[in-house]
C-alpha cells in the first residue's frame, strides 16, 4: 500500500464522516424549519442568523448537561450502547460511489468494491444491539420493553428491506453498488422496480426507527423507550445514529432506484454526479419529515402486521416476478 492510496483513503473516510457528522447537525435544524412551515408556525429562528446556529447551541447545551448512569445499570454496556448505535450510521456510505470515475479516482472510498450491497445489510443490522443493549443495561423495565419492541420491529422489516435489495441486484446482475448505478444510466430502477422502491423506502423508514414507525420510542406508553436512562452525549448520539442513518438510507436509496449520481450531462461533467446525488438525497430526507408531519404513529399491532401481512409476501412475489421478467426478457 503506497502512501499516496493511504491518504486517498484517510481523506475520504474523514470527508464521509463530516457528511454525515455536519448533516445530522443540520438535518435537525431542516426538520424542525419545515414542520413549522407545515404546521404554520415559526420553528428555531433566534441562535445566528436565520436560526442556522441552532444545531451548534444545542450541542453546547448536550455537552454541558451531566451526565448521569443508574446505580444499579451494567456501567460497561451503558457506555458501550450508544457508540454500538452510531458507528453503523458513520461507516454505511463507505460503499456508495458519490460520482462517476474521473481519470484513476473513484469518487467514493471504496465503491469498487464487489460485495457492497451485503456490505450495507451487513452494516445496518449491527445497529440493533446497541438499542438492545442500551434497553436492557439500564437495568429499567420500560427501556427495556422499548429494547424489545424495536428488535421485533428492525428483525421483522430487515426481511422485507433484504428481499427489496434482490431487484437491483437482478436487474444489474451484480452485487457491486457502482455497477448498478452505472446499469441506471438510462433508465433508472425505480421505473422497472416501483413495488421494490415502495417496499424498500417504507422497510427503511421503519430500520430507522421514524415516525410513523417509531414505536421504540413512543413516550406515550414507554417514557421514551430504550434510552429512557440517558443524558447528555450519550443521549445525543442515538439522536446522532437516528439522524445519521436518515441521510445514509437516502443515500442508499437514491443509489439503488433513483440512478444516483445520474443526471443530465454527467458524462461531460462528472462533478456534476455528487450534485444530483445529493439533491435526490434531500429530496427522500424531505419526504420523510413530510411524513412525520402527516401521519400519527401506528399501533404496535398494526406495525407488526403491515410488515407480516403485506410488506413481506408483496417483496417475496416481486422478487419472483422479477427474476422471471429477467429469465424471460433475457436480462
Amino acid at each position: 500500500m503506497t502512501i499516496a492510496l493511504l491518504l486517498e483513503w484517510v481523506i475520504k473516510s474523514i470527508i464521509i464522516i463530516v457528511i454525515i457528522l455536519g448533516g445530522f447537525a443540520y438535518l435537525t435544524l431542516f426538520e424542525r424549519r419545515t414542520l413549522a412551515f407545515m404546521q404554520s408556525r415559526i420553528g428555531p429562528n433566534r441562535a445566528g442568523p436565520w436560526g442556522l446556529l441552532q444545531p451548534v447551541a444545542d450541542g453546547i447545551k448536550l455537552i454541558f448537561k451531566e451526565e448521569l448512569i443508574p446505580a444499579q445499570a451494567d456501567k460497561v454496556l451503558f457506555v458501550i450502547a450508544p457508540v454500538i448505535t452510531v458507528v453503523p450510521a458513520l461507516i454505511l456510505l463507505a460503499v456508495i460511489p458519490f460520482g462517476p470515475r474521473i481519470g484513476q479516482y473513484d469518487l467514493g472510498l471504496a465503491a469498487g468494491v464487489n460485495i457492497g450491497v451485503l456490505y450495507i445489510m451487513a452494516v445496518s443490522s449491527i445497529a440493533i444491539y446497541g438499542i438492545v443493549i442500551a434497553g436492557w443495561a439500564s437495568n429499567n423495565k420500560y427501556a427495556l420493553l422499548g429494547g424489545l419492541r424495536s428488535s421485533a420491529q428492525m428483525v421483522s422489516y430487515e426481511l422485507a428491506l433484504g428481499l427489496a435489495f434482490i431487484g437491483p441486484i437482478l436487474l444489474a446482475h451484480s452485487l457491486s453498488i457502482d455497477t448498478i448505478v452505472s446499469a441506471q444510466e438510462k433508465v433508472w430502477f425505480v421505473f422497472y422496480q416501483p413495488v421494490g422502491f415502495f417496499i424498500f423506502l417504507v422497510a427503511s423508514i421503519a430500520e430507522v426507527n421514524r415516525a410513523p414507525f417509531d414505536m421504540p420510542e413512543a413516550e406515550q406508553e414507554l417514557v421514551a423507550g430504550y434510552h429512557v436512562e440517558y443524558s447528555g452525549m450519550k443521549f445525543a448520539l442515538f439522536f446522532m445514529a437516528e439522524y445519521g442513518k436518515m441521510i445514509a438510507v437516502s443515500f442508499i436509496t437514491a443509489t439503488l432506484f433513483l440512478g444516483g449520481y445520474w443526471g443530465p450531462f454527467v458524462n461531460q461533467v462528472p462533478l456534476l454526479g455528487p450534485i444530483y446525488l445529493g439533491a435526490k438525497v434531500v429530496a427522500l430526507l424531505f419526504f420523510m419529515i413530510w411524513l412525520r408531519a402527516t401521519l400519527p404513529r401506528f399501533r404496535y399491532d398494526q406495525l407488526m402486521a403491515l410488515n407480516w401481512k403485506l410488506m413481506l409476501p408483496l417483496a417475496i412475489l416481486n422478487v419472483a416476478a422479477t427474476a422471471v421478467l429477467v429469465v424471460v426478457l433475457g436480462g
